[in-house]
């Protein structure tokens, strides 16, 4: 029975991987869709280079610090996966290391791809791989370790189940000092500071990038309980989806009620930002509470999204309302919702008679992780934008990243055609 239950479990967990490492295609799909047909290859190709950089650097040094032995801030032991017994924190799953390894890097690799919305459509793509590879090792593994690698948050019985601070918040933070760092993109604010709407070229590819997340999400929150005992994994499947169902009708009706208009987009980031506030609480709460945490998020994070861009902000993939609000509201929501019987982590939450003190612990974890990452984010972006620079060249913006940076159109036949007959009228 014990080789049985090995095998499953390891089976269910490579699985899970591969759906979380079938998100790229989702950011790829959603972020293609969302910018302008200028930049639709670079953005999707950026998808590519982004989870090659984080497999290497995970492999190398983001596993260890986040997962291996050492103390109650990072970990020391375990580099290039050389050790198998370094990793305590991860030693409850009863499958194999590089099977724990691949789990893990799919995620340290989702978060990059959020942090990579703040910098959609004007950075240089250098600045895509010497950031990746720092947020790879530098960020994303610290405040990993703090939470899941028995760090002091961990100890502090911080509820986290799949990530909704360790892999959204800290890739949203990331994101906004980007966007802050590049400043707009070109034509995106008039001189009094009204915003310009810069929509994307293909709402189909929107939808489906969206869609495949939303099947993803089902590896990220059902596959981090780590093998098949008792089931649990459909429990936690079942809130996920639940969330998201919500999210995507509380998106919309918020959209209309504010814009009159059924905005498509608003509803596939509705869903979204319900399947990033359900992430931290998917294992800990009701069904019920599912509904309310990713009704919440989807409304909350139409407003939010509309707000930050009416201050100056340009989100070109709103990746701050979705992936770092959302991620504030499903950190917190355990500290209300968490139930008596699920609350093997931490305590109950305010709403099950366990108080503040969940709600306490959540709060702390929030706000240390989002200094962290946005200190240090800041200090590496300040640092490149005074070397190699952060932003294209403004000739560069406008031609669009696909031409400037690697020399030819995703789309030829479009672009092509309209130079070519530009050519013949001066001809």
């Amino acid at each position: 029975m014990n080789d049985v239950k090995f095998m499953l479990d390891s089976l269910w967990v490579i699985i899970a991987a591969i759906l979380v490492i079938g998100m790229q295609m989702g950011f790829a799909l959603l972020e293609t869709g969302s910018i302008r047909a200028k930049n639709a290859g670079h953005v999707a190709g950026k998808q590519i280079l982004s989870f090659a950089i984080a497999s290497l650097a995970f492999w190398a040094f983001g596993f260890a610090i986040t997962f291996g032995n050492g103390n109650g801030f990072f970990g020391v032991h375990g580099w290039f996966l050389g050790n198998e017994k370094a990793f305590d924190s991860v030693s409850w799953m009863n499958i194999p290391l590089s099977i724990k390894f691949l789990f893990q890097l799919s995620f340290a690799a989702v978060s990059l791809a959020i942090a990579w919305g703040g910098f959609a459509e004007r950075a240089k793509l250098v600045v895509y791989f010497i950031f990746g590879i720092l947020f790879t090792v530098l960020i994303y593994p610290v405040v990993g370790h703090w939470v899941w690698g028995g760090g002091w948050l961990a100890e502090m019985g911080m509820q986290d189940f799949a990530g909704s601070t360790v892999v959204h918040l800290q890739g949203a933070i990331a994101a906004l000092i980007a966007t802050i760092l590049l400043g707009p993109r070109i034509g995106k604010f008039n001189k009094d500071g009204s915003p310009n709407t810069i929509g994307g070229h293909n709402m189909v590819y929107t939808v489906m990038g969206g869609f495949i997340l939303w099947l993803g999400w089902f590896g990220f929150n059902a596959g981090s309980t780590g093998g098949t005992a008792d089931g649990f994994f459909g429990y936690v499947a079942l809130t996920t989806n639940l969330a998201a169902a919500a999210g995507a009708i509380a998106a919309l009706l918020t959209a209309m009620a504010m814009s009159r208009k059924a905005d498509i987009g608003a509803m596939v980031n509705g869903v979204l930002a319900a399947l990033v506030a359900i992430t931290a609480s998917c294992a800990f709460v009701a069904p019920w509470a599912a509904v309310v945490i990713g009704a919440v998020a989807g409304s909350v994070t139409y407003w939010t999204s509309v707000y930050f861009e009416k201050k100056g902000i340009d989100d070109p993939i709103y990746a701050f309302s979705v992936h770092g609000i959302a991620g504030v509201i499903g950190t917190l929501s355990t500290g209300f919702f968490a139930t008596k019987e699920l609350a093997v982590v931490g305590k109950p939450g305010l709403f099950y008679g366990g108080g503040l003190h969940q709600l306490g612990v959540q709060a702390l974890g929030i706000v240390t992780a989002a200094v962290y990452v946005a200190i240090v984010s800041f200090i590496v972006l300040a640092i490149l934008k005074a070397t190699v620079g952060l932003r294209v060249k403004a000739e560069d913006e406008m031609a669009g990243l696909d031409i400037a940076e690697h020399g030819a159109y995703g789309y030829p036949e479009t672009f092509e055609t309209g130079k070519n007959q530009n050519q013949n009228k001066a001809l």
